[in-house]
């Protein structure tokens, strides 16, 4: 199973899925084109969850369908540095 994790760093904020940085994935929906935020609601936060989602459902549509839930319920309460198993994002949607 798949980790997520983010940090803050003096270089700035790194998103990685098992220690490669994580993909945007513009090509699905821009919500924020300056990239990725957490621990508030808004269109960075949501653009994480929308990346998180897509890479772990490995479907679009079905990011999109729990993209807002999961951006107010999982990435708005993150910590400055985090960690999310694929298990904890099925059992966030569930």
């Amino acid at each position: 199973m798949k980790t997520y994790s983010g940090k803050r760093t003096i270089d700035g904020i790194k998103v990685t899925v098992d220690s490669v940085p994580l993909d945007e994935h513009f090509e699905v929906e821009v919500f924020d084109d300056k990239g990725f935020e957490w621990s508030y609601e808004g269109s960075a936060p949501r653009q994480l969850a929308l990346a998180i989602l897509v890479d772990h459902l490995r479907d679009a549509d079905e990011a999109r369908t729990h993209v807002e839930r999961f951006m107010k319920l999982v990435i708005a309460n993150l910590d400055n540095d985090w960690t999310l198993t694929g298990d904890e994002i099925e059992a966030s949607l569930s």
